[in-house]
């Protein structure tokens, strides 16, 4: 009997520690949900657009240069909401720069709502745009600062399954609702992470930046558990950024000198190879390509689209702390390489009177293809990186350098890809398919791989100026 009751005694602290582990996580679990209703905002926006283009049309008499400037202008808020968002979410913390963005959205959907012409109209729609803007870059940096090292990609990845989610929900409800109605769905996760941000903690690096000792092991304590003994990962975020406190903080023209120019590569490199991979391009145009390439209509291929999107993606969540960054990236990029090139002769067929079914099938295939293949890596993982590799006192400078770099450079992908078309239809996929494949030669050669490591020891080892501190960074986190 006694050998039976020290058993049960000898399991206690073992069943004490899953219980903590376990109520831990869902603290992270929370704060990152309440975080990625940032995303999903960001996805409605994204796809409020094509669904509402008829309505909007037709009930505010708009030409469709008008509706053209209404589509675009969204991207110019977003590169507006980009250069001053490192700032921000630097100067009034991760909370306080979603809540910011959260401000921005609700107005800008409400001018929709209520719009009588298209100047309200317009104006509503940039104001969204500062919103994803800003929130493009806060909430991936977020995530990354709360989660274990074990856990951030998967939980970072999740802000890309979001985009989708929030993207394939307005495009769905788009069908069978009105646009204004639509703008109010949009203003819903924008309250529900408003009142979120008031329960989730703070992220514990920018509380040490700003010199909160006693707030950040309260953060991280939450974040951790009540019973997890954190003095050594508390000790680590400390003693890292004391170290950063002895170096200037940094402007944007520090990014380009020697110490930080490989990690400033990496993020700006990964955003431009994204974008110009020609993913907005086939977003943004896949109807009007279905219908080139012989299709009676885009509806169909839009909606298998969709259908791969979300799984995908889903599925890059799960493999990307097991898998790793790398891998999944470079599979991905090649992936998009071959879809494109199938669009890319799916023209070629077309332009040379081959089969028309060999048309429909190589466009249809080769979309599929590209879509399943970015949700997979290339969609998400240059953000789940980006918020990796930059030190906490270049954190705001550099992350709006990269997010400025990936609007900018969907403004001149969406801007350019008509123009493009009329040039070579075929030639403009095969100069995407060319792009993708650089991507994969750019991830073996020069992107790291930041699975299981902490922030601290990623970073200390891509800036030269850091790499004393990461002999003493080898705790986990």
């Amino acid at each position: 009997m006694s050998t039976e009751w020290e058993g049960v005694e000898a399991k206690k602290p073992l069943m004490a520690a899953r219980n903590n582990r376990a109520s831990s996580i869902w603290v992270v679990v929370a704060s990152t949900a309440v975080a990625v209703a940032g995303s999903f905002v960001f996805g409605i926006s994204v796809g409020y657009s094509s669904p509402s283009q008829e309505g909007i049309m037709q009930d505010l008499h708009l030409s469709l240069a008008e509706y053209s400037v209404f589509g675009s202008i969204l991207t110019i808020g977003a590169m507006l909401g980009a250069i001053v968002s490192g700032t921000i979410a630097d100067r009034v913390g991760r909370r306080c720069a979603m809540a910011i963005s959260d401000v921005f959205c609700i107005l800008g959907y409400l001018l929709i709502v209520f719009s009588k012409n298209s100047v309200w109209l317009d104006l509503g729609r940039l104001s969204i745009g500062c919103g994803i803007g800003l929130l493009s870059y806060v909430v991936p940096v977020y995530i990354s600062e709360i989660t274990p090292k074990n856990l951030r990609g998967r939980f970072a990845a999740v802000n890309q399954l979001m985009i989708c989610c929030g993207a394939s929900l307005a495009y769905a409800l788009g069908t069978c609702i009105t646009w204004r109605t639509l703008a109010i769905v949009g203003v819903t996760p924008c309250l529900l992470q408003l009142v979120g941000l008031l329960v989730i903690p703070e992220s514990p690096r920018w509380l040490a930046k700003i010199g909160h000792s006693g707030a950040l092991e309260e953060a991280l304590q939450k974040l951790r558990g009540k019973e997890t003994d954190i003095s050594e990962e508390a000790a680590d975020i400390k003693d890292f950024t004391e170290k950063l406190q002895h170096l200037p903080q940094s402007k944007m023209l520090d990014l380009f000198q020697k110490d930080y120019i490989h990690a400033v590569t990496v993020g700006v490199g990964l955003m431009v190879l994204q974008q110009f991979g020609g993913v907005n391009a086939i977003c943004f145009y896949a109807s009007e390509i279905f219908v080139s390439a012989g299709f009676s209509s885009g509806n169909t291929g839009m909606l298998a689209m969709v259908a791969v999107q979300i799984p995908m993606t889903a599925l890059g969540v799960l493999l990307l702390d097991k898998a790793g960054r790398r891998p999944l990236l470079m599979v991905s990029a090649a992936g998009t390489c071959l879809g494109c090139l199938l669009v890319g002769l799916s023209f070629l067929s077309k332009e040379h009177h081959w089969a028309k079914d060999l048309n429909v099938a190589l466009a249809l295939t080769g979309i599929l293809i590209f879509s399943g293949s970015f949700s997979l890596g290339m969609g998400g993982i240059p953000w789940v990186i980006m918020s990796e590799i930059f030190p906490i006192h270049m954190k705001g400078s550099a992350g709006s350098l990269v997010t400025l770099v990936s609007w900018l450079g969907s403004w001149i992908v969406s801007y350019a890809f008509n123009f493009l078309l009329l040039w070579s239809s075929y030639g403009t996929f095969f100069m995407f398919a060319s792009i993708c494949g650089l991507t994969v030669v750019f991830v073996e050669r020069l992107v790291p791989e930041t699975k299981g490591r902490t922030l601290e020891e990623i970073q200390a080892s891509m800036n030269s100026s850091l790499a004393p501190v990461s002999s003493g960074i080898n705790r986990t986190t």
